[in-house]
């Protein structure tokens, strides 16, 4: 595999992407509204404002949760 591509988990599946992504790069990629989810970055859970000030590394770990409103 080339260099510039790691391999993270999120929810536990395989992901590969660029080594230069940040949280908020990869929520924008899966099409994700950041205030409509929870996430969870190697068991420590993250505020919004954080998600682009986050690069992520190999082997990381995301748990992403949507919220999801009702009565």
């Amino acid at each position: 595999m080339n260099n510039n591509y790691i391999t993270i988990r999120i929810n536990g599946e395989p992901f590969n992407c660029s080594c230069t992504m940040s949280l908020s790069d990869v929520i924008n990629y899966l099409g994700l509204n950041s205030q409509m989810i929870l996430i969870e970055y190697n068991k420590e859970v993250i505020h919004e404002a954080q998600l682009v000030n986050i690069y992520l590394k190999s082997n990381d770990y995301l748990e992403i949760v949507t919220i999801v409103g009702g009565g």
